[in-house]
């Protein structure tokens, strides 16, 4: 009796963990075999017995009367995916004597097997593909749509199977083999995905907002009046970003594919999550039984936007404290502990009062004023501290929106130049230049104390500034957290333009 050893991979969050699918065929005198799986495998797995002797039967591969042990190494953690097909089918094949088992070392194997042998795309086919070069492993065979995924690690030689057939035929030679695929980085497409700032009318404040939000990946809350075009810009921030660069782009890939959304490719774009304020706890932050990840993970080197901060569950927003710092969310089980990115820019619209309408310039506000306090209030000073910039959005002037799209808006320094969308892409992207120049990768909104007093240290006019911030500013007690929306003046080189405070 001989032990066939195939290298599979097992999701946990948004990483791949490899596991080894150990099978022994023992021969006995009955009329039909015995799959036995052992492993901690999951509901998926179990029932994979069933696709795992019709596709075997249906390429010729008869087990035959006789007990087959397929075990899942480590055995202590709990398998869980359809990815292991392939591999327990592998293992099955060589253990009752199909081919040589040595044939199958130095290669990973992914794949869901249809009754017929067909080869069906899993997810987390970069994972995988990541585990499998940190443990020295070359090769790897998968379903195309997987393989396209697998082949974005250079290191690796990647064979795109359709058919358990073609597996079986290239690993012992007896027919063709499986052309490699090959991933270049510069085929990867680079395009603009979503709304056109430019479709906005007015707003010129709004949109410079939005650039230096852009610029230094800073936290962005637009507070304002129901109509006022806060939802509208928000959505537009990914339009000011820079384009992911290739290792971004895998992480990005890593993160959505972990979660079954998987972008068909290398992802090319910054993902935008926009989730409810009704979502829960494990849903923001992560959770479930296989502890999945959540809108934190899915926004990971992209935007967050949460609409109607107020309305979220208390528990929800502080939560977010800790990946807004460090960029990952700790997710404990009672077997495991799973580590998941979350490295996002948050965009935050709200309303500045119970009604919406207090500081607007033809609705009077309704609330009294312990209603506006206590809405204010369901959102922290620790949460607010770590959103950056805070602007308040005045609905358009009519003349504004009769203007064309584009045009520089009332109010600014003709410096600032056109407040439309390729100007301040070109803006937000020579920033992104001096930055990258002057500290590295960290963007502005990363940067630690060290850091800013090396890079930024704080001029006189600056200091003139936010000391009459400070005097300005309205104890919690009287307000809440948020401070009444108000406009300050900024002095330019040659004039003043309105921004805000």
């Amino acid at each position: 009796m001989k032990i066939a050893r195939v290298l599979g991979a097992s999701l946990v969050g948004t990483s791949a963990e490899l596991v080894t699918v150990e099978g022994r065929f023992e021969e006995h005198k009955r009329e039909r075999a015995e799959v036995l799986l052992t492993g901690l495998p999951d509901p998926v797995l179990r029932e994979s017995k069933g696709r795992l002797e019709s596709a075997l039967r249906e390429n010729g591969i008869e087990i035959g009367g006789g007990r087959l042990y397929l075990n899942l190494v480590p055995a202590a953690r709990r398998k869980s995916g359809e990815s292991l097909d392939l591999p327990l089918a592998l293992s099955a094949a060589a253990a009752i004597g199909h081919f040589d088992a040595r044939l199958l070392r130095g290669a990973l194997f992914l794949g869901e097997l249809g009754i017929d042998g067909r080869l069906h795309g899993v997810p987390g086919g970069l994972a995988a593909a990541l585990a499998a070069r940190g443990r020295g492993v070359r090769r790897v065979f998968a379903p195309h749509s997987t393989a396209s995924e697998a082949a974005a690690v250079a290191e690796l030689e990647v064979y795109p199977a359709r058919h358990l057939a073609q597996v079986l035929a290239h690993v012992t030679g007896n027919g063709a083999g499986i052309p490699r695929l090959v991933l270049r980085a510069d085929e990867l497409p680079e395009e603009l995905t979503g709304p056109s700032l430019d479709e906005i009318r007015g707003l010129g404040e709004a949109k410079l907002a939005l650039a230096v939000a852009a610029a230094g990946a800073h936290g962005l809350l637009l507070v304002g009046p129901p109509g006022a075009g806060k939802s509208m810009l928000a959505r537009r921030l990914p339009r000011l970003l820079p384009s992911p660069n290739f290792e971004e782009r895998l992480e990005i890939t890593q993160a959505l594919s972990a979660a079954g959304r998987w972008p068909g490719g290398l992802a090319h774009a910054r993902p935008f999550r926009a989730p409810h304020h009704t979502a829960s706890y494990a849903a923001m932050i992560g959770g479930g039984v296989l502890a999945s990840p959540g809108e934190i993970t899915l926004a990971h080197r992209g935007v967050l936007f949460l609409d109607e901060l107020p309305e979220f569950r208390r528990e929800v927003l502080e939560a977010l404290r800790q990946p807004l710092e460090a960029g990952t969310v700790l997710v404990s089980r009672s077997a495991r502990q799973i580590e998941l990115p979350s490295r996002f820019q948050l965009v935050a619209a709200m309303n500045p009062c119970p009604c919406g309408y207090l500081g607007h310039r033809r609705v009077a506000c309704r609330c009294p004023p312990g209603f506006v306090q206590r809405y204010r209030r369901r959102i922290s000073g620790p949460l607010l501290d770590r959103i950056d910039l805070v602007l308040e959005v005045q609905p358009a002037e009519v003349d504004e929106l009769a203007s064309l799209p584009g045009g520089t808006p009332r109010g600014l320094h003709s410096e600032l130049g056109e407040a439309s969308e390729a100007r301040l892409r070109a803006r937000v992207r020579a920033a992104r230049e001096l930055a990258r120049e002057r500290q590295g990768e960290v963007v502005n909104a990363m940067l630690d104390a060290d850091d800013l007093d090396r890079h930024a240290p704080l001029a006189g006019a600056a200091r003139t500034l936010l000391g009459a911030r400070d005097a300005r500013a309205q104890p919690l007690g009287a307000g809440g957290a948020v401070p009444a929306p108000r406009r300050a003046q900024h002095r330019g080189p040659r004039g003043q333009f309105r921004g805000a405070a």
